[in-house]
């Protein structure tokens, strides 16, 4: 009688746990008030997208090697604003948690909290007259 490895059934249901994540956020993200426009003008083909995010979180949390690249550069080009980060990130944590197990969302709401602050930084690196975040220096 074979016995089933516990790392690889682990490592299965993370993986099911991060594709739910993946996809129950999107959802919620096309319908949400602040984020939809965004992702209206953004992503031409949700499947691919999904895909491409899955595999980002799965080598963000899990360490396979499916995700390749720099997801950065292609967020530089978005019509976001500051306050788009903070309704990610509330968004992100909340499937966050409830999908994933909770050492994997608390693991994957600490990458989403240091990928906001390096964006936010990264895509508004001056300040305005008011204070507030800028892409460019008045």
């Amino acid at each position: 009688m074979a016995v089933e490895n516990p790392v690889a059934a682990d490592a299965s249901a993370n993986e099911e746990a991060i594709g739910l994540c993946v996809r129950r956020f999107y959802g919620r993200a096309q319908k949400d008030p602040l984020l939809a426009p965004i992702f209206e003008v953004s992503v031409p083909d949700w499947e691919h997208h999904i895909g491409k995010i899955h595999d980002f979180w799965s080598r963000a949390l899990l360490g396979t090697e499916r995700y390749e690249g720099f997801p950065f550069p292609p967020h530089m080009r978005l019509p976001v604003e500051p306050e788009h980060f903070g309704r990610w990130l509330a968004l992100f944590e909340e499937t966050a948690r409830e999908t994933l197990s909770p050492a994997l969302a608390e693991k994957a709401v600490e990458k989403a909290k240091h990928m906001a602050a390096c964006f936010l930084s990264g895509m508004f690196p001056f300040v305005d007259k008011n204070g507030r975040p800028s892409r460019q220096q008045e």
